[in-house]
């Protein structure tokens, strides 16, 4: 299997092939986790240690929930209540933990670049569960796996990404992975949203979401990340939802078979009617949380691999 890497930090770094490598085997976790019996030993014997400096729920259960079903002993730290509010650096922090030698090394962080610098101070393999608006890995990849079995491929599809771009760490990674693999992508959402430098992207960009939706294969929406803004980005949401709000009008402009994605927690009747979220005809939203579970698997136990055969092997 090609995945030759020591640590997840983002998509950026990974070629195609190490995506479809990636996918395969966690379509072959997502048969383990709908078994009676949901356990492998892939990481027995191994130490995870989730570090989140924000709060999350999904990913964090989903990552935990991973490891277990893989065998390893895993450990959460409550980062809202470590040293760090104490006055110790982020370094200080990551010596400490290196010193009780963990195998894997969970992060989620607000500041971008943050958990790149913790993998630079640590013997074990590091996973970015989020940095900042930088991006957020296994985020994309749970996403395409979403789609690869709700489309039955991964390439030359048209995939439009609604909301909040700019302050989006999960719009900024699908677009590098959905780019990778030969996507047509457009991004949707106010000019007051949308980053300055998107023409640089290799996307298309629409400010009116009839327009911008029109004959898509995949339709993502994103979460309003108003923790993220420091001004007035949108008029009201009731205005915001009335121009951005995904509901059936606005969805009837893509294709008739496209499919509705939310990385969640989900604004119902900001970013996307409460109805069509949990129509199970077009929203694979319940998906996304199910994949999330066997990305996670796959890509813990590919870098497991890869540490065990570290003294052998070539891995950046």
């Amino acid at each position: 299997m090609t995945f030759r890497h020591r640590h997840l930090l983002g998509i950026e770094p990974l070629h195609p092939m190490e995506i479809t490598t990636l996918l395969d085997l966690a379509d072959q976790y997502v048969a383990l986790n709908r078994a009676p019996q949901k356990h492998s030993d892939a990481l027995a014997g191994l130490t995870q240690v989730n570090m989140f400096f924000e709060n999350s729920t999904r990913t964090q259960a989903s990552f935990e929930l991973a490891g277990k079903r893989l065998g390893a002993d895993v450990m959460n730290m409550a980062m809202q209540a470590s040293s760090i509010k104490k006055g110790e650096t982020l370094i200080d922090t990551a010596m400490t933990i290196n010193a009780m030698h963990p195998d894997l090394l969970v992060v989620r962080h607000p500041h971008s670049g943050a958990v790149n610098l913790l993998a630079d101070k640590v013997n074990c393999a590091v996973l970015n569960a989020g940095d900042g608006r930088h991006e957020h890995p296994t985020q994309a990849l749970l996403d395409a796996l979403t789609i690869r079995r709700a489309k039955g491929r991964l390439h030359r599809l048209s995939v439009a990404i609604c909301g909040d771009i700019a302050h989006s760490r999960v719009a900024r990674s699908n677009i590098l992975l959905l780019g990778k693999m030969e996507n047509r992508i457009r991004l949707i959402g106010p000019p007051t949203l949308i980053p300055a430098d998107v023409r640089d992207w290799g996307v298309e960009v629409f400010d009116d979401m009839r327009a911008g939706l029109a004959g898509v294969d995949v339709v993502m929406m994103l979460r309003l990340q108003k923790e993220r803004m420091d001004g007035g980005f949108i008029p009201s949401e009731r205005e915001y939802y009335h121009r951005f709000g995904l509901d059936g009008e606005k969805l009837s402009h893509a294709k008739d078979d496209a499919i509705v994605m939310h990385p969640g927690p989900m604004n119902r009747g900001v970013e996307i009617d409460g109805t069509l979220a949990d129509d199970i005809n077009r929203s694979v939203i319940q998906e996304q949380v199910e994949m999330g579970v066997a990305v996670r698997m796959a890509a813990m136990d590919l870098l497991a691999r890869n540490r065990a055969a570290a003294p052998q092997g070539v891995m950046v």
